[in-house]
């Protein structure tokens, strides 16, 4: 019963980060759902089917990811005096987490499977004249298991990732230094080696090549995992380029403002790194596809753009709840500089610092890697 009124007493803003991540949970599961009825439409094309399946992994994966950093920023996971007592320890505000988590998505794949119904026309006649009765194979009955199965993904994978990033942790591991975030080297290693294996599949003319929706079809598998291999040493390398970051702020005798951007930079490396590193990642996959096709707008069809537009979205809210994050954290030493006579203009600037270095550093590096993965694939 304390738990649930934790749920339930929360901030407006923290329902409505629940509330997105039931929305992302409802579009993958209509986008799995979606990827069922072509199965069902193309009983003979089973390798198609399968493929158009594995397409749903990325948008499962941002939304899980998204759902861990909501479920990250909640206030009733955190730690309060008083709550152990009651039996909300740290054990027990990892199951208030997963529960809320698990509440948020399976109330996303109920919303997805009462639309997906509508638009087949299997809870009373065919909306908008019929137009998506061929997209959804209103004229096959529907596995009951099938799509159980499918619309428990979500749940299931945004669950368990809550439970696992938000598990109790020794003390000394949740000491992060100031300095050094590992992950740089093997971040290198991962980008380079998964722009060589794109480089490598693109040369080889009798690879299989993918039969998906959208811009990506028509190109080798490789492709598509050299461009998964680079994006996770993007996610990797996040949290030490950011460092470099802060550090680089503080070189050569800097003033009170470079110093206090670069300190601030430094201590949250890791929680806003990774997130910059994804999202720095679909930004360059997004930059190689236009490079690659120019005007892609009528090389999108319905699923693909839903499943691009649901990557996109929630790797951006991640950032921005990191973001969010980092900024509560950091409320108590804010007040105490406040108290001590700094001035809110002079904070306001280190923010704007902090946002600048990061844009000099990201930005150069999400096109660049963009232009070395389209550059294989134009010629």
């Amino acid at each position: 019963m304390l738990a649930l009124r934790l749920t339930r007493g929360a901030h407006a803003l923290v329902q409505l980060r629940r509330l997105l991540v039931a929305a992302a949970s409802a579009g993958v599961g209509f986008l799995m759902l979606c990827t069922l009825t072509y199965a069902l439409s193309h009983p003979a094309d089973s390798r198609t089917a399968t493929e158009r399946l594995l397409w749903c992994a990325i948008p499962l994966a941002a939304t899980a990811y998204f759902a861990v950093a909501v479920a990250r920023a909640d206030p009733s996971t955190r730690p309060r005096s008083g709550l152990a007592a009651v039996g909300l320890g740290p054990s027990g505000l990892m199951a208030v987490a997963a529960v809320t988590t698990a509440v948020a998505t399976t109330l996303g794949s109920a919303v997805a499977l009462l639309f997906f119904l509508h638009l087949r026309g299997d809870l009373g006649g065919l909306p908008f004249d019929g137009a998506a009765a061929d997209l959804l194979a209103a004229g096959h009955p529907l596995p009951i298991g099938a799509v159980l199965t499918l619309l428990s993904l979500v749940p299931v994978t945004a669950t368990a990732a809550a439970a696992i990033a938000l598990r109790p942790r020794p003390a000394a591991e949740d000491e992060a230094p100031a300095s050094a975030p590992a992950g740089l080297p093997w971040g290198v290693a991962m980008i380079a080696g998964g722009l060589a294996v794109e480089t490598y599949a693109s040369g080889r003319p009798s690879g299989h090549a993918l039969a998906l929706p959208g811009p990506i079809g028509g190109h080798p598998a490789g492709v598509l995992a050299g461009w998964v291999l680079a994006a996770a040493g993007l996610w990797l390398a996040g949290p030490a380029l950011t460092h470099l970051c802060g550090r680089l702020l503080q070189a050569v005798r800097p003033g009170a403002t470079r110093l206090l951007a670069g300190r601030v930079l430094m201590a949250e490396a890791r929680r806003i790194g990774r997130p910059l590193g994804v999202v720095c990642a679909t930004a360059s996959g997004a930059l190689a596809v236009t490079a690659l096709h120019g005007d892609v707008s009528r090389l999108w069809g319905p699923m693909t753009a839903l499943g691009a537009a649901l990557v996109v979205a929630c790797t951006t809210a991640t950032l921005l709840t990191a973001a969010l994050e980092a900024r509560q954290s950091r409320a108590g030493t804010t007040e105490a500089l406040l108290r001590l006579g700094a001035h809110p203009a002079a904070l306001r600037r280190a923010a704007w610092l902090r946002a600048g270095a990061l844009l000099l550093l990201f930005a150069p590096l999400t096109l660049t890697i963009a232009t070395l993965a389209a550059a294989p694939l134009k010629g």
